[in-house]
């Protein structure tokens, strides 16, 4: 955490009212402390280390609420399979899961903080990683860690305990679903705040889902869950039912599954990418629980099979030019919605007392995040008042 003065922004936004051009921030202690029309600067507090903005606009940093970055090993093979004509399965993930147990930690942290890297010159200075291609206590256990040690290294890192990934080959289900109940107690002492369950077809059941998720909240683990991406299974129900934090894919969501989830107050998150990357084509889900008055949020996904690729600008394009949403209501999701998604207050925005995550972007507006498709969006990237860190 660090102090900051941002100066000679072009056009700045706060998500705290309109956004202001000729604007500055000031960050005291790595929180916002200032922010307004440079010409009214309070007296005192343009001390300190300066950023100048030169005339870009400025936005809080990008929140990735939905990622899986720590993995081994490849899935070229899954991908050149589907440009052929083939399908989705979540069984590839065993392929992941073979590769990760082998690599020593060294190896997944490295790997791991190179994507940690490259999503915070792209813009992202809250990060949400999930185990899940362990698949036994232990090596989840280990996968944690890693997740762990990369917050002591980057700092803005939320941990996710994923056990629930798919079922094990040759594992008897219902054996699995009670060793992963059983290893809550572990991934608490791990570092996770959150657990997540893929439930889908191919995947957990929601009858499966409900005994992991209600077992997690009794540890006092936060509930997520991976929603009907590849079929209507009911998952987005048992969502609204437990009151999870955030719902995520919904690709297969319907009209009254929608309504449940923004009664509850669940967070719906798009995962643009995995849409284009896994060749679904499904987009029309966004509009729908936008209509439902969901909260919205958007997320990378990053992942070796179905979303390889660590850009939240990338996502907030899909989410504009294939799923239809406005260049501020895709904004907002990339930062309001993925905080609301993470349950933190504190950052999503620039107003006084958030964290002091910004980004200067490559150009003086933010519609061109969407509009200047291929360019580098974002030019520095700040994390609690501090300049680049990677």
């Amino acid at each position: 955490m660090s102090d900051l003065l941002v100066r000679r922004i072009g056009r700045l936004t706060t998500w705290v009212g309109t956004p202001t051009v000729d604007a500055a921030v000031v960050i005291r202690n790595g929180r916002v402390e200032w922010s307004g029309p440079d010409r009214e600067l309070p007296r005192g507090l343009g001390d300190g280390p300066q950023l100048d903005a030169a005339g870009a606009a400025v936005l809080p940093g990008f929140v990735d609420c939905h990622t899986h970055a720590v993995w081994a090993g490849d899935r070229r093979s899954d991908f050149v399979a589907r440009l052929e004509g083939g399908d989705y399965v979540p069984g590839g993930i065993e392929a992941t899961v073979a590769a990760t147990r082998a690599a020593d930690d060294s190896t997944l942290l490295r790997a791991a903080a190179r994507r940690i890297r490259t999503m915070r010159a792209n813009g992202t200075t809250t990060v949400e990683v999930k185990s899940g291609y362990g698949l036994r206590p232990d090596d989840e256990a280990r996968l944690l860690e890693v997740i762990r040690r990369l917050d002591g290294t980057f700092g803005g890192i939320e941990s996710t305990y994923l056990g629930a990934h798919v079922v094990p080959d040759g594992r008897n289900r219902s054996d699995y679903v009670a060793e992963v109940i059983a290893s809550l107690p572990m991934a608490a002492a791990h570092g996770a705040r959150w657990c997540d369950v893929f439930c889908d077809d191919g995947a957990f059941t929601t009858d499966e889902a409900r005994q992991i998720l209600t077992a997690a909240a009794g540890q006092g683990l936060g509930l997520r869950m991976h929603a009907d991406q590849l079929a209507q299974v009911g998952a987005s129900r048992l969502a609204a039912e437990l009151r999870c934090a955030s719902a995520d894919h919904l690709d297969h969501v319907t009209v009254g599954d929608a309504h449940a989830l923004a009664s509850a107050g669940v967070v719906g998150v798009l995962v643009p990418v995995a849409s284009l990357y896994t060749r679904s084509g499904r987009w029309s889900h966004a509009a729908l629980l936008q209509q439902a008055g969901v909260t919205l949020a958007i997320a990378t996904d990053c992942n070796p099979g179905s979303a390889y690729g660590e850009s939240m600008p990338l996502a907030i394009q899909l989410a504009c030019l294939e799923m239809g949403l406005s260049v501020e209501t895709a904004l907002r999701a990339a930062t309001l919605g993925g905080a609301a998604a993470l349950r933190r207050a504190d950052i999503g925005h620039l107003g006084p007392g958030a964290r002091g995550d910004l980004i200067v972007l490559a150009s003086d507006h933010e519609v061109d995040v969407v509009a200047h498709l291929g360019a580098a969006a974002v030019t520095t990237t700040v994390t609690g008042g501090v300049v680049g860190r990677t």
